[in-house]
């Protein structure tokens, strides 16, 4: 599903705090001015399930502004956040809401964050494609992801034990998943993954644990899908249908494990950030949105 993305206009490290030199950073001391971009052009970071669209978007609108400068990086919504409350990011790409200790920590550093929803996406449940699972349901998934469930033969599949993988604690889809599987939408529950879950330090990372490890079972943004690894359709509740991760089921509601995804800047964006945000919220930026294998808004 995934569109390959040519980065050799955009600089993307995902997780690195460095850029090369055709692509760096403003120097602290001289970072992004609050809403609109710096001298080193527009600085975008977090989420690492939006890194890849977060490249297209730049390298189209760079091809439609040959003028324009833009760096992209993942690492993490949290990542993101912390950039953009520290004023080293002109705009936070995340896979979640900013909550409230960060709205804190903002007013504490004078910065105002700004919520733009950009694109929608399912969290898609992989396994490898020798796994005779095609379904699960959110309580199946919970006890997998508790540890409760420790063996495929308990949910049909053949004998062998579960290997969890999760996102790290920084990422964004990984608090989405905490809250909405493992504490079935409470956000204050105290349900948590269990200590046997590898933490992965990227989407790209658990499809590549999925494709070679038969055992296996990780989440990830539909955007990441490929043949390589085989997406479960999952159900809300014992007895309903089950429902595939499609771009329809998602922009449906159907879909039981679907977000919004966002990006912030600091205040109203102005300038060339104005500009891009316009760009990717146009006709234009929201075909990139669905070439990327994401949702768009409409």
């Amino acid at each position: 599903m995934r569109k390959q993305i040519k980065t050799a206009a955009v600089c993307a490290i995902i997780g690195a705090l460095a850029m090369s030199a055709g692509c760096s950073r403003p120097k602290k001391g001289n970072g992004a001015e609050p809403g609109g971009g710096s001298a080193a052009g527009i600085q975008i970071k977090g989420s690492d399930t939006m890194v890849n669209l977060g490249q297209a978007w730049a390298e189209a609108f760079m091809k439609k502004y040959p003028s324009a400068s833009m760096a992209v990086t993942g690492g993490g919504s949290g990542t993101g956040i912390a950039a953009l409350l520290n004023g080293t990011t002109d705009i936070a790409e995340t896979s979640r809401s900013v909550e409230p200790d960060e709205i804190e920590q903002a007013k504490k550093n004078g910065v105002d964050p700004n919520e733009f929803k950009v694109a929608l996406d399912g969290i898609a449940i992989v396994v490898n494609p020798k796994n005779k699972i095609d379904s699960l349901t959110i309580a199946q998934l919970a006890d997998i992801f508790t540890n409760k469930i420790t063996d495929w033969k308990e949910i049909g599949g053949a004998p062998g034990k579960i290997v969890i993988l999760s996102r790290e604690v920084n990422s964004g889809t990984h608090v989405y998943f905490k809250e909405h599987v493992l504490n079935n939408g409470n956000s204050k529950g105290n349900v948590e993954f269990s200590p046997t879950a590898l933490l992965m330090s990227s989407s790209q990372a658990i499809a590549d644990e999925v494709t070679t490890n038969v055992s296996a079972i990780g989440y990830y943004g539909i955007g990441y899908i490929s043949s390589k690894q085989k997406a479960l359709a999952i159900s809300g509740k014992t007895g309903d249908e089950p429902v595939a991760p499609t771009l329809d089921n998602v922009l449906s509601g159907k879909y039981p494990i679907s977000r919004p995804l966002y990006m912030y800047t600091n205040g109203e964006p102005k300038d060339s950030v104005k500009n891009f945000i316009d760009f990717v919220l146009s006709p234009e930026g929201q075909t990139i949105v669905k070439d990327t294998g994401f949702v768009p808004l409409k």
